[in-house]
């Protein structure tokens, strides 16, 4: 355990920061399973909907730091064909 202060305040601080990036993680992965079940049911509207959706999180988990843009870049892209290969 730390015994200087700010050493103290950054173990406090790191640890809200992984509580909200595991937060913003799993709200993420809750949209692409909307977004893949959107697909699987076959409803173009609704698969655009999440799509659009989707697209938009990825984005601000890069803005945020939570992921890399190179793989929210490679989401995107397979988001992209998922829905192209529907119509």
């Amino acid at each position: 355990m730390a015994n200087i202060k700010s050493a103290k305040k950054r173990i406090l601080v790191n640890a809200s920061k992984a509580a909200q990036n595991k937060a913003f993680r799993t709200a993420f992965k809750t949209t692409v399973k909307k977004f893949d079940a959107a697909i699987a049911s076959g409803d173009r509207a609704a698969a655009q909907a999440a799509y659009t959706n989707a697209v938009m999180m990825a984005d601000k988990a890069v803005a945020k730091g939570v992921m890399h843009k190179n793989k929210a870049a490679r989401k995107k892209s397979q988001f992209t064909l998922a829905l192209n290969k529907m119509a």
